[in-house]
């Protein structure tokens, strides 16, 4: 019988889980590890040779529009009385992206061997979330469904606009950087080398920016081939490096102290965080378990720590108050909502609230994001200008004097 190495994530706790089965297929792998209360995330079959082959759930990519259409559709099949199994079946004929139809007769299939909907959806966890397999069971719990359906959909919306939103504040700074170091890099290599034969055949005494701007001007012509590959290695190095657990950690937190753009991400993960707690917390789901899936749906791995930290002292019973307090990543303002919340039992409601004044202020911040940065990149293209035009052009002024003369 072969064996199958797994990773997964508890349902309950969140805890990375990895190990090794002996099973006939990957499907009944993924069942063993449900049945566990095991999300599956990745079953590798062991071949003979020794090396992993890695097993693909779905072939075409599922994206987050595909799932938001999906939600909405349901609630409609659902709040018109059409039954799950019959909703599925007629969303299955419909949709044009083969991975998600593949995907819903896989569900239909698991639901008509006797599992719940929930767990039908937990054996695709790269096109159902942890948050949005909790919400499930909250829904099957409740039998809200298609309340529940709606509330996800609203969900995903929520996080695709805020998505969506720092990706284009992110945009223009990016974009400004990369031409000026373009421009600096035309200049050092075409640029001053033409006007340092002029300079060495006229003989003349260069000033001290010049000298300097040609000494830097022939090293990068000298070294170029060596600089391109350390920048490329550099590249390389750098996203090998946010791809592990520790990078990703650094590198988020780093994010969110970037001048103007990082108080953004900030805003941004801040309402990730108030609007997906508050939906857990109207739901039904119990606060430990709601800051657990929270933690897995703000988008930054330095606050997911966080909300972590927050989970495992409210399960030691402190408030989620203190919790937050103690994390040093929450403004003032959250802070104080959550501190109303607690008091008068409506944290679900404040928190929806937070989470709308957020998206109203990055919604703000990203309009006025070019005036915040022109006036700096502007100041920069100054200088760069200043020192290049001296550079050049203080010699040809020494020698036009010299020729008057």
């Amino acid at each position: 019988m072969p064996s199958f190495a797994y990773k997964g994530r508890n349902s309950s706790s969140g805890a990375l889980v990895q190990g090794e089965l002996d099973s006939a297929s990957e499907e009944a792998v993924a069942n063993v590890l449900i049945g566990r209360g095991v999300i599956p995330l990745e079953i590798v079959a062991r071949g003979a040779s020794g090396g992993a082959l890695k097993i693909k759930w779905g072939g075409d990519k599922i994206r987050t529009e595909d799932v938001m259409l999906f939600s909405r559709q349901m609630h409609t099949l659902l709040k018109a009385g059409v039954p799950i199994m019959r909703a599925l079946g007629g969303l299955q004929e419909s949709t044009v992206n083969p991975g998600m139809t593949r995907t819903l007769r896989e569900v239909r299939e698991s639901l008509d061997s006797g599992r719940e909907l929930s767990a039908a959806l937990a054996r695709h966890p790269k096109v159902f979330t942890p948050f949005y397999i909790a919400m499930m069971k909250v829904g099957e719990l409740t039998g809200q469904m298609d309340e529940i359906f709606m509330r996800l959909f609203d969900h995903l919306e929520f996080e695709k606009f805020m998505h969506d939103q720092v990706k284009s504040a992110l945009r223009y700074p990016i974009f400004v950087s990369v031409v000026m170091i373009a421009a600096l890099v035309v200049i050092n290599l075409f640029v001053i080398p033409a006007f340092a034969k002029v300079y060495k055949a006229a003989g003349a005494e260069l000033p001290l920016i010049t000298r300097l701007l040609v000494g830097f001007s022939d090293f990068m012509v000298a070294t170029w081939p060596v600089l391109l590959l350390l920048t490329i290695g550099g590249v390389w190095l750098f996203r090998g490096w946010t791809k592990t657990a520790a990078g990703q950690l650094q590198w988020d937190a780093i994010k969110l102290r970037i001048p103007i753009a990082g108080k953004i991400v900030l805003k941004a993960t801040l309402a990730r965080f108030s609007r997906s707690l508050a939906l857990a917390l109207k739901s039904g789901v119990p606060i430990v378990q709601a800051l657990n899936v929270t933690a897995q749906t703000v988008g930054n791995h330095h606050v997911a720590r966080c909300v972590d930290r927050m989970r495992e002292g409210v399960e030691r019973g402190e408030s989620v108050l203190r919790t937050a307090h103690g994390t040093h990543v929450f403004t003032p303002v959250v802070l104080q909502m959550i501190a109303v919340g607690e008091e008068s039992g409506a944290l679900d409601d404040l928190l929806g609230e937070i989470a709308e004044m957020y998206q109203r202020e990055v919604e703000y911040e990203l309009k006025t994001l070019s005036a915040q940065i022109e006036p700096i990149m502007i100041v920069c293209l100054g200088i760069l200008v200043l020192i290049v035009a001296l550079g050049v052009f203080l010699p040809i002024w020494d020698l036009g004097k010299t020729m008057i003369k």
